[in-house]
Formats: C-alpha cells, sequence, structure tokens
C-alpha cells in the first residue's frame, strides 16, 4: 500500500471517478427495474395498477436512457479520457458534485411519481450534474495536446446533445407537450446513447481483442465509425421529425456495418475469450435491431402500421446497450480494483441470463397479444435476477480499495 493510498471511506469511495458513478449506476440497474417490475405486476398481475404522477412509461423511458446508461459513462470517459490524450485526471471537485447532483436527481425522480412538483428538481439536479461532468470532460479536450482527439470530441457530442435530449423532458414536464417527449426519447437513443457506445466500442474494441488474442490479424476500419454515426442521427432526426417509415435507409446501412464489424474484428477467434466475445455479441444484437427496424420501416411505408411493436427498440437498449454495459463495466470493475480482468464463471452466467431477458422482451412484441403481460414481467424479472447477481458482487469493490495496494 503506498503512502497516499486513502485511509477512510470516502476517501476510498471518490479516489477514482469510475468509484463513484459506477455506484450510482449499479444502484440503478436494479432499482430502476425494481420501480418497473412493481408497476408491471400491478398492471398485468393484480390488475390494480398503482397511480402514479405521469403515464409509467413516460418514466420508465426516462430512467432506462437518462437514469442508468450516464452514471457508467461518465465514470467510463472520466477515466478514459486524460488517459486517451494524455492530460491530466479529472480532479474529485468536479466528479464528486457532478455524482452527488445526479444521484440526488435519480432519487427525487422516484419521489417525483408519487409527488409530480419534484420531477423537475429531480430532472434539474440530473442536468446540473450532467453540466458539470460535461465541463471537467471538456476541460481535459481543451487542455491536452495530442493530435487524436476525433473520438473525445465525438463522444463529448454525442453527451451535450444527451443533456440537450433530458432537457427536452423537462420542456415536456413543463408544458405537457408530447413532441418535447418525442423529441428526448429519440436524441436520447439516436444522438446520445448509440453513438457514445459504439464510438467508445470503435476506440476500445481492437485494443480488447489484441490484447486479448496474440498474433491475432486484425482490421481496424475507420469507416463503420462514419456510417454508424452518420445513419444514428439520421434515423434520430426522421423520427423527431415525423417520418419514422423512412428510417430504412439509415437502418439497412447500420445493420450491414454492424455486421460487417463482426468479420473486420475476428468474431471466430474471438469467441474463445469471454470478456471480447460478450462485447462482440453486443455488436451482433445492433445489426439485428436495426435489420428488425429496417423491417418496420418498410412495414410501415407499405401498411401503415408498426408490425414489430417495441421488438427493434428493446433489441437495440437491452441487447446492445445492456450487453455492451455490462461487459464494460465488468471489465473496467475487475481492472481497476487491481484484480484479474477474467470474471468468474458466475458473471459469464450472468452475461447469458441478460440474453435470455432480451429474447423475453423481444418475444413480447413478436407473439400473440394475450402473451405480452406475462413476457413483460419475465423479461424484467430476468433483469433484476441478472444486475441484482451482477451488483451484490461488483458493488462492494467502489468500496474497497484496490487489491494490488495501488492508488485509484
Amino acid at each position: 500500500m503506498t503512502e497516499s493510498a486513502p485511509r477512510n471511506l470516502w476517501q476510498i469511495f471518490t479516489a477514482a471517478p469510475h468509484r463513484v458513478m459506477f455506484f450510482g449506476g449499479t444502484l440503478q440497474l436494479v432499482l430502476t427495474m425494481l420501480w418497473w417490475l412493481l408497476d408491471l405486476a400491478t398492471r398485468y398481475g393484480s390488475g390494480n395498477p398503482i397511480s402514479w404522477t405521469i403515464a409509467p412509461n413516460t418514466a420508465h423511458l426516462y430512467l432506462m436512457i437518462y437514469g442508468i446508461f450516464p452514471f457508467f459513462m461518465f465514470g467510463f470517459l472520466m477515466t478514459t479520457f486524460p488517459r486517451w490524450m494524455g492530460g491530466k485526471e479529472i480532479p474529485a471537485r468536479l466528479f464528486v458534485p457532478a455524482f452527488l447532483l445526479m444521484l440526488a436527481g435519480v432519487t427525487l425522480f422516484y419521489a417525483g411519481l408519487l409527488i409530480k412538483a419534484l420531477l423537475l428538481a429531480a430532472v434539474a439536479s440530473t442536468l446540473a450534474g450532467w453540466a458539470i461532468g460535461l465541463y471537467a470532460l471538456l476541460q481535459v479536450l481543451r487542455q491536452t495536446k495530442n493530435p487524436d482527439k476525433r473520438h473525445s470530441a465525438i463522444a463529448w457530442v454525442a453527451f451535450t446533445l444527451g443533456w440537450c435530449g433530458a432537457a427536452c423532458y423537462l420542456v415536456w414536464l413543463l408544458t405537457d407537450n408530447y413532441g418535447w417527449l418525442t423529441a428526448a426519447m429519440h436524441a436520447g437513443i439516436w444522438l446520445f446513447l448509440l453513438p457514445v457506445f459504439f464510438n467508445v466500442g470503435h476506440r476500445m474494441m481492437p485494443f480488447f481483442i489484441a490484447s486479448a488474442i496474440q498474433r491475432i490479424r486484425l482490421d481496424r476500419p475507420d469507416w463503420p465509425l462514419t456510417v454508424i454515426l452518420l445513419s444514428s442521427a439520421g434515423h434520430g432526426l426522421l423520427q423527431i421529425l415525423g417520418h419514422a417509415e423512412w428510417t430504412l435507409l439509415c437502418d439497412l446501412p447500420l445493420a450491414a456495418t454492424a455486421f460487417y464489424l463482426g468479420y473486420a474484428w475476428n468474431l471466430r477467434r474471438c469467441l474463445g475469450v469471454p470478456m471480447v466475445a460478450v462485447l462482440h455479441l453486443g455488436i451482433f444484437w445492433l445489426g439485428v435491431a436495426m435489420l428488425l427496424y429496417g423491417v418496420q420501416s418498410l412495414t410501415l411505408l407499405a401498411t401503415g402500421q408498426l408490425g414489430l411493436g417495441l421488438a427493434p427498440l428493446h433489441a437495440l437498449t437491452i441487447g446492445f446497450f445492456a450487453t455492451v454495459l455490462l461487459g464494460m463495466a465488468t471489465r473496467v470493475s475487475l481492472g481497476h480494483s487491481g484484480l484479474s480482468i477474467n470474471p468468474q464463471r458466475t458473471t459469464l452466467l450472468l452475461f447469458l441470463l441478460l440474453q435470455v431477458a432480451v429474447l423475453l422482451r423481444v418475444a413480447a412484441d413478436l407473439l400473440p397479444a394475450q402473451l405480452r403481460g406475462d413476457l413483460y414481467i419475465a423479461a424484467a424479472s430476468v433483469w433484476l435476477l441478472c444486475f441484482a447477481a451482477w451488483a451484490s458482487f461488483y458493488l462492494p469493490l467502489f468500496l474497497k480499495p484496490r487489491a494490488d495496494g495501488f492508488p485509484g
């Protein structure tokens, strides 16, 4: 143990940005779905739904887009930005207030589902914490001299658009104008989450593969980043403008690019390395989701009906976002706790369990309508089981000193 190592729980907890942010995100992985399962069970199980201050689907939208992933993304980017660009570490005086405001935001949001006035304070608190986080990342981006800031700049711009999406949700709460809610949803998914997830994957996947598999031949194409970013932005803007029938122009190129990356990043050889295979599985789900979106767009163009319901959305959000999140969060949590980055067998089983949740939720919109309630509850239950088990092991790591005695 070094002399500068933290000596009390608060110092340990705030020793690095990933600790506080991953802690908040891990709590949210469990609490968000616990609340959602309660709502589903009372709606479809007992038949006595709870009367929330806003429609439960709109609360679910906000919590899933703006209440979980930003914690993990800030934790990861606040750690990697200085390393990607050779800059100074982000100080606790910035990442701790950002975390506390975001944590207060989600806490107030749950209370706001019973007392509506608190919802405004909840979203405002989240936006304030998010703004501090954006400022911290911008300082690193501006002050470093590294000529290659492409991935960092893309991540920062996407995060800024995510802040705008959350602000749209606040405007919806104030005005009850459904257009702002639509903008909040599609900006959050297509201008924020998908660009950040894929941008980070494009930056890190080749590194993970090369470090895990010796003497591997790996193509590192740059054009998929451009195609996927433009396609994602195009899809989002078409949705916001009310032209969902034309999203196939963006969806099909995005799907083809995602599937191509399985070849370019040597999927066959990566299947033997669990941590890399999980990330490949996430990219595969991205391709499947966009293929489903393309079919949905064709159906809408031909018949005017959304034939696949929310199946494409959940293939994207659970299949791609949650799978990649589980893989990246596991690797970062282990590595930055001074432990081996090879997860335990139990964790690998949780990766498989998450895939069951994806399949159940996608099936809910593809099978007969009378099965939907049960499938909704089953999918939420499997998610909760998966992430509650994951949290039981990984949450304590954020409150302990590194096993190798190094600071951070």
